[in-house]
């Protein structure tokens, strides 16, 4: 089972398995307080790391988004794109960030991956994609 489709890099809203260069991109809070939605997916299956709410965690990586609006996400994002591009060898299956228990819409994140949009190794949810084009 693909997690992602190559021909529009969208993530899928169901990832259940990883392959070995593939990493889960999830939501988080500063504390790394994973305690539902993506984040406790990500802590039992994909070696998130209880306490670090931030960056690489096994084949998992965090992006804070419970402290502030989408202005105080966007250093998180900005850094994540950065980590992506130094990796071009993983792929990056971005989940819906902020959308989940962060109250956040697409509407309002997905902007703050508008300078990912060229990266072949980040893949990003359907709704994100819907907002960015």
């Amino acid at each position: 089972m693909n997690n992602f489709d190559t021909t529009t890099r969208t993530s899928s809203p169901r990832i259940e398995q990883l392959r070995p260069n593939e990493i889960f991109v999830f939501g988080s809070n500063l504390s790394g307080a994973h305690g539902g939605g993506a984040a406790l997916l990500a802590v039992n299956k994909f070696g998130a790391v209880w306490g670090r709410g931030i960056g690489l965690q096994g084949q998992s990586y965090a992006i804070p988004t419970m402290h502030g609006g989408p202005e105080a996400i966007k250093p998180y994002v900005d850094e994540f794109i950065q980590f992506a591009e130094r990796h071009p060898d993983l792929t990056f299956l971005v989940t819906e960030i902020g959308c989940g228990i962060a109250g956040f819409t697409p509407s309002q994140i997905a902007p703050l991956f508008a300078p990912a949009t060229h990266l072949p190794n980040i893949y990003l949810p359907a709704r994100f994609w819907a907002v960015l084009r």
